[in-house]
């Protein structure tokens, strides 16, 4: 982490109990919300096109297309937010993607006959127009933190509950999918994501934690800022991390997909696949107590070689309790990887850049949740959905990999030299 200023205020209670007075007790429970339609539609559009087509290859197809749409879009939402702010960004987003969650929602349902590039262009621009409300909260915690001098550990404790949330929205979104589509309707979820997208992300952008997200002159005119070499590559590291732990997202929810398909119901892979999200939720919200001397990078590390372990757990499953009890524990390494990202990146991102290089890791969870969910889908059509968990290992080690190439770079980059 970054080295503290000598005139740094130091409060009393640094941690989460510093965190509702900053921002209000209503901004909590509204983030979570207002993020929700995004863990929805990625398994959503995969449930809703599967059970219309019968083909999990075509629903893998259409949440790798959306994925694919979010992982441009979701960049380009930071971009334009660090250059005209959040406002003005998230409310045109919002209108935008729920109609076309709508006509998602609509095509999806429209049975086998559906013709693959109408349903992969309406896949993508329902993925590029998502309102990044997970990043931009992160970046209003980062710019209120530091305005107001906090110490490092407020920080910490936000985004440790930052990644909470998002835990807890890929445990709600994939189990309220299951729950929905089993019980009632596939069509429902997307529904209702597009419901929860419309009223709260217009109510998150209005809200007065967005003032503290303050617009560079510079960038505002220019949009141009310089990045060293050391400081884009570990950028890329970065984001190398988040495609690899998106890609394990991915693939479990195909895997685990394919295996509640083989058990005889299909529609409850989202519930067996909320396991990971439950243990990866309780994970991330307890680095915050974790060891300050126990760093970032080592801390990515630690995690990455243990998922890459854990993640075999899922070849050896063979029956529902077993599968649950496998992604339970390969969920403890998932949190906290992506607390240690998100902080890094906080730390390496230019100021003037912070919501770009947000919504950019961001969109590399995306990004690797479509590449695990079209390459697992088409394994698992083929092998089964052992063959889907194969490619949940190899992202595990990815994110591994990624991890040490970060270290290797902060090691050999001055300029890097307070990362740790």
């Amino acid at each position: 982490m970054l080295s503290n200023e000598p005139n740094e205020i130091i409060e009393p209670k640094p941690g989460f109990a510093s965190l509702v007075p900053m921002v209000g007790t209503a901004y909590l429970p509204l983030s979570f919300f207002a993020r929700l339609p995004l863990a929805m539609l990625t398994i959503g559009s995969m449930t809703l096109v599967t059970a219309s087509s019968g083909s999990y290859a075509l629903g893998g197809l259409s949440a790798a297309m959306v994925g694919l749409g979010s992982a441009i879009g979701g960049p380009t939402l930071g971009y334009l937010a660090d250059r005209l702010g959040q406002r003005p960004v998230l409310i045109p987003a919002a209108i935008l993607h729920t109609i076309l969650l709508l006509i998602l929602t609509w095509y999806g349902n429209s049975g086998p006959g559906m013709v693959v590039g109408v349903l992969v262009l309406i896949s993508l621009l329902a993925g590029a127009t998502g309102p990044q409300v997970g990043p931009m909260s992160r970046v209003r915690w980062i710019s209120m933190t530091r305005q107001q001098k906090r110490n490092p550990k407020v920080l910490t404790a936000a985004l440790s509950l930052e990644s909470m949330l998002d835990e807890l929205g890929f445990v709600f979104g994939p189990v309220a999918v299951g729950l929905l589509a089993s019980l009632l309707h596939p069509t429902l979820p997307l529904l209702i994501a597009a419901v929860l997208t419309v009223v709260l992300v217009p109510v998150f952008a209005k809200h007065r934690t967005g003032d503290a997200v303050k617009l560079h002159a510079a960038t505002a005119q220019t949009g141009r800022v310089r990045i060293g070499r050391a400081r884009l590559a570990a950028i890329g590291a970065l984001v190398m991390g988040m495609i690899g732990l998106g890609t394990v997202f991915g693939s479990s929810a195909a895997g685990t997909l394919a295996f509640a398909g083989a058990q005889g119901d299909s529609n409850q892979g989202g519930l067996l696949y909320g396991a990971m999200g439950i243990s990866s939720a309780l994970a991330a919200v307890s680095v915050a107590a974790w060891p300050q001397g126990f760093s970032q990078i080592n801390r990515w590390i630690t995690c990455g070689l243990a998922l890459t372990i854990a993640s075999f757990g899922l070849h050896f499953a063979a029956t529902v309790p077993w599968m649950l009890l496998a992604l339970f524990v390969a969920g403890f390494a998932v949190g906290p990887v992506i607390v240690t990202v998100m902080t890094l990146g906080g730390e390496v991102a230019p100021p003037k850049l912070l919501s770009t290089v947000m919504t950019l890791l961001s969109a590399g969870i995306v990004v690797g949740t479509s590449i695990g969910n079209g390459l697992a889908g088409l394994l698992a059509d083929s092998a089964g959905y052992l063959g889907a968990f194969w490619v949940s290992s190899a992202a595990a080690f990815l994110i591994l990999l990624a991890a040490l190439a970060m270290k290797l770079i902060v090691s050999r980059a001055p300029s890097l030299s307070r990362v740790r």
